[in-house]
């Protein structure tokens, strides 16, 4: 990872308002070639950021539309028991994760295997493939056990929801792996957003950075690089002072935030690691219908220069670490809001790194 360079590149967040995965693959890989994601599509709610991972947790019923973890089933301790024999005959005995309960399958899984289908029929090597979990504050927040109690704030469930979504992010990278492309995987925390406020009072930096590494450290375990992505503002001290390899912000929105903290920007820069800028607006249908590719570029320009004359880094070294993104998911726009991200985020970036 050490030789890893982002160089400008574009990189998309996870979700599109498409209802093919076919279709929709195709459209990654058209405007992001070098680095393509595999898409979620929100449209079926099995696909939804929280839906998506909960199936395989002990307590989990697919009964009801809302993300319950019942504890008072009859079977919760025999399925508790036997999520953690499973996951200690992946992690300690070496049993197969994908034919585990921890990897994606069925109606949840079909844009990963699309993608891997798509990927697999290319001949042009990919200079990385991306994948997403939800990151365990948005997730351990959103699913509630059978009293409405934030799972999060019961440790045990917790710590199960967060061996899933570790798991689930080395399987993803182990199968980028093994396809001679380096492993991104990104940790998508909308919840950190409100981190501070009184939603999040009794949740410390300390159980963000724990909850958060034990991810990374099994996306590191198959040699992946693994980002955090908040769609907002956040407390960035927190990330930048973590293991996290990839730290992906609003750029558009939000940049006269993060730059309140140079001194950690320029350590966490220091180490290699990487910035994605998300210059290219996804809130508004009518904002985003506003935006030209020269206008973001000269913005981003404009930041960075910022940003280098702040920290006292050099304009190319600061690029180098730099991914070009949309500063967030777009499966809640209109398909020609959408499309437009898509194409500004490639021409954005394409000339960025002609400049």
């Amino acid at each position: 990872m050490k030789n890893f360079k982002a160089n400008g590149l574009p990189l998309l967040i996870g979700s599109l308002p498409m209802d093919s995965h076919e279709e929709a693959t195709k459209l990654v890989l058209d405007y992001t070639p070098d680095i393509p994601l595999w898409v979620q599509l929100p449209l079926y709610k099995e696909e939804g950021m929280i839906s998506q991972f909960l199936p395989g947790l002990p307590g989990f019923t697919d009964e009801t539309d809302k993300s319950v973890i019942d504890t008072s089933k009859p079977e919760f301790n025999e399925e508790f028991i036997a999520f953690f024999e499973e996951y200690l005959s992946v992690t300690e005995s070496g049993s197969d994760v994908g034919a585990s309960r921890f990897a994606l399958s069925g109606t949840r899984g079909k844009g990963f295997f699309e993608f891997l289908n798509q990927v697999d029929k290319r001949d042009a090597p990919f200079t990385a493939l991306k994948g997403q979990v939800t990151g365990p504050i948005t997730f351990g927040t959103a699913v509630k056990d059978e009293n409405d109690k934030d799972i999060f704030y019961n440790d045990q469930l917790k710590d199960a929801a967060i061996k899933k979504l570790a798991m689930n992010a080395r399987w993803q990278a182990k199968e980028f792996s093994k396809r001679g492309a380096v492993p991104i995987i990104f940790l998508d925390e909308p919840a950190l957003a409100g981190f501070g406020t009184s939603a999040y009072i009794t949740i410390t930096k300390e159980d963000v950075i724990q909850s958060i590494e034990e991810i990374v450290q099994e996306i590191h375990a198959e040699n992946g690089l693994a980002g955090v992505h908040v769609c907002a503002n956040t407390e960035w001290d927190m990330l930048l002072d973590s293991n996290i390899d990839i730290i992906s912000f609003d750029a558009y929105s939000f940049f006269d935030r993060f730059i309140l903290y140079p001194e950690m920007i320029k350590a966490y820069l220091g180490q290699g690691k990487f910035l994605a800028w998300g210059i290219v607006p996804t809130h508004k249908a009518e904002v985003i219908e506003a935006q030209t590719t020269q206008g973001l570029v000269q913005l981003l320009h404009d930041q960075m220069d910022e940003l280098s004359k702040k920290i006292q880094m050099d304009k190319e070294t600061i690029l180098s670490q730099s991914f070009i993104t949309p500063s967030c998911g777009t499966g809640s726009l209109d398909l020609g809001s959408a499309k437009k991200v898509l194409r500004l985020t490639k021409e954005v970036s394409a000339a960025f790194r002609r400049d």
